[in-house]
């Protein structure tokens, strides 16, 4: 390996009763692009937050090395100093404020004591080109989409000169030409000497951009890999994250046996006040008892807007159409309805919809059913605790106990919380949206086996997923939808990549 930028040594990190990292060690060649992938609580993204001053020093022991010093970070803005700067996948930019504004926020250019607004204004013009991004740089960041959004957040580490650039899950929420544009700029920095990090489970990203690779799991080190001498592979790097091989990350399903239609939609239409405009048009679709049904399109297509408005439209969408719940016409005003008609919806947002962070998990699980839990008007504490450790247990929750936060946990073992949450309610119909969004292999795999549980005990699904290998992978039939239409029905025995994507850009 060339000179390294970085040395990570025999770093440690404990929280209260969990080791997140157990003596790791990491390093980093100058002018490449590093992966680093691993599990959800595998210790990525505590690694990183060690590095870059969010965990300072004194709360984890071991040595920090760049560019061949010790360093000795106590916060952020060290390590901003030292030329490191970390985007995450929740990006920190400030909506109301512009977009030079933000490229340039707590590194202001000053001239006789004020902030000079026309250089700032002309040097943010230079970071955008840097980053192929053409927007006006007087536009608000919240009129731009995500993937226009991380771009700028890489414009504004490039202004402070960076030199090593650390990327959280950055396409986790890019759809795959803004991925595609993403790795480009990355390859386009690393001709120009900029070293990156990026953390992501997506193994087939990881293969195409890495130089190299190290896998982390259960807060070790377990090796690193070089991808020039063919050492990076998919079955590779699944066997050391996981730990075992994996030879079909979809599990087959015992048996599938269908039933009556439990849910169905026709002439369904939603208009959107907000918006000024339809979301869906004319949308006819069912799903029978032990079925799963994917739902396929590109982002903005209207996947999410028909889960909410047969979700007791909490949008509030003008609704039009019929929807049937065993055969019998129902109307759901509130989310409060269908979850008592027997629908249940999991969010594609864990964070911000589907959980309360700062609860703890047992709390978290039974949100959405305490009237199971009612004893004289008051929660039962003790059959709370029983029914979440029966989930714990059943879903294998990795958490020391149910009485820890949900912001403490792995992004996968958050989902499984979600999962939890909704199947407490003991639903006939389960919409999961981006079921497996953020979440590494291992993980995804243990909901894969939990869905085919439960459509074997007969429950309906029906999976929103921008991937189609997950929605060929998993489902029994896929609606194709574009611009809030249905544009085809395929059994999975007819679906193919080429046909859905076809559908998908009709």
């Amino acid at each position: 390996m060339s000179t390294p930028i970085l040395e990570m040594r025999n770093i440690t990190k404990e929280f209260p009763g969990v080791k997140a990292l157990n003596n790791v060690s990491f390093r980093v060649a100058k002018g490449e692009i590093h992966c680093l992938v691993g599990e959800n609580g595998a210790g990525k993204s505590t690694l990183m937050k060690v590095l870059s001053g969010v965990y300072p020093f004194g709360t984890y022991s071991g040595d920090i090395l760049f560019e061949g010093e010790v360093q000795q970070f106590r916060g952020i803005s060290d390590s901003d100093r030292a030329g490191i700067a970390i985007i995450y996948q929740e990006l920190a930019l400030v909506p109301e404020m512009t977009v030079y504004e933000n490229i340039f926020l707590g590194n202001e250019i000053r001239s006789g004591g004020r902030v000079n607004w026309n250089e700032t204004i002309r040097r943010a013009s230079e970071m955008l080109k840097k980053v192929r991004l053409n927007v006006n740089p007087a536009s608000k960041v919240k009129d731009l989409g995500v993937g226009k959004q991380q771009l700028v957040e890489i414009a504004k580490a490039l202004s402070r000169e960076v030199k090593l650039l650390i990327l959280d899950e950055p396409t986790a929420a890019l759809n795959e030409d803004d991925s595609a544009n993403l790795l480009d700029l990355l390859r386009d920095l690393r001709e120009q000497g900029v070293t990156s990090i990026l953390i992501s489970h997506k193994l087939k990203e990881v293969i195409e951009i890495a130089d190299s690779v190290t896998v982390l799991r259960d807060g070790q080190t377990i090796c690193t890999l070089d991808a020039h001498k063919g050492e990076v592979t998919e079955n590779v790097l699944v066997k050391n994250m996981v730990g075992r091989e994996i030879e079909n990350i979809y599990p087959p399903r015992a048996k599938k046996q269908f039933g009556e239609v439990v849910l169905e939609v026709r002439n369904w239409n939603a208009y959107s006040p907000a918006l000024g405009r339809p979301v869906l048009r004319d949308v006819n679709i069912n799903v029978r008892r032990g079925e799963i049904v994917g739902i396929a399109g590109l982002m903005g297509s209207g996947r999410t807007e028909l889960a909410l408005s047969i979700f007791g439209n909490p949008t509030r969408y003008q609704i039009g159409g019929e929807l049937l719940m065993k055969g019998e016409r129902r109307h759901f005003r509130e989310p409060e309805d269908a979850i008592r008609a027997g629908v249940a919806y999991v969010t594609e947002d864990r964070k911000g919809n589907g959980l309360i962070l700062i609860q703890d998990v047992k709390q978290n699980i039974t949100l959405a059913n305490l009237r199971a839990l009612a004893r004289g008007g008051r929660v039962d504490g003790n059959a709370e605790v029983k029914i979440a450790n029966e989930y714990k247990s059943s879903f294998n929750i990795k958490t020391p106990s149910v009485a820890q936060r949900v912001s403490n946990l792995s992004g996968g073992n958050q989902q499984k919380v979600c999962l939890s949450k909704w199947l407490f309610v003991k639903p006939d119909v389960l919409i999961l949206d981006e079921p497996t969004r953020g979440i590494d292999v291992g993980a995804k795999y243990e909901i894969y086996t939990i869905m085919n549980r439960l459509v074997e005990e007969g429950m309906s699904i029906i999976m929103i997923s921008s991937e189609l290998p997950e929605v060929l992978g998993m489902s029994d039939r896929v609606y194709v939808v574009s611009s809030g239409k249905i544009m085809g029905e395929l059994p999975i025995g007819e679906a193919t990549p080429e046909k859905i994507m076809h559908l998908a850009t009709n």
